[in-house]
């Protein structure tokens, strides 16, 4: 879905953004429906426990980009450069997927990788990163509803979780960590 997506972002039709942000959020619903069937209905699997979570912070790294790469000049965001409070908060999301992968792995080397697992705050912060995400692909107004200053605010208050869950995962394994540097 990620080059539908790519390339529906960059076309010149009117239909376009509404139709990339549409397939972002099929592949969203689509993502979370199937997490949930494999868990409920005991199809889990190694390779899909791998790759799944690959997929998910590969789809939204290229809508970070995608949205980093243009954000809309009729922007209604006084007092700031909408451009530089999307790009820092990219830079947070994609910055703490990576340390959070990394801390993962290395806890998963040393037995304990269910001190870092996914807790409820990291799937409240999929739901604002998502809900988010998809608006700002969207690009235009519904209606009245500023669907792309709406994005924004919700990718904030994403990036605001995603620091927040950081550091409860850093805490969380800060003992065992503390313990492989001692030996």
């Amino acid at each position: 879905m990620i080059p539908l997506v790519v390339i529906l972002f960059y076309s010149p039709y009117p239909w376009s953004n509404p139709a990339a942000a549409t397939v972002f959020i099929a592949a969203a619903v689509t993502d979370s429906l199937d997490g949930y069937l494999a868990r409920r209905l005991g199809q889990t699997s190694a390779l899909g426990a791998f790759l799944d979570p690959v997929a998910d912070k590969l789809m939204v790294a290229v809508a970070l980009v995608l949205l980093v790469s243009e954000v809309p000049p009729e922007m209604r965001f006084p007092k700031f450069n909408p451009h530089v409070l999307i790009t820092l908060t990219a830079a947070v999301i994609v910055g703490r997927e990576i340390t959070i992968s990394a801390l993962r792995e290395w806890m998963a080397e040393m037995g304990a990788r269910g001190k870092v697992a996914v807790s409820a705050m990291g799937k409240l912060k999929t739901i604002f990163q998502m809900t988010g995400l998809s608006m700002m692909l969207f690009r235009s107004d519904v209606w009245f509803i500023p669907a792309f200053e709406l994005g924004v605010f919700c990718l904030v208050a994403a990036a605001a979780l995603t620091l927040w869950s950081m550091v409860v995962y850093v805490r969380a394994a800060w003992p065992e960590l503390m313990r492989s540097g001692e030996r």
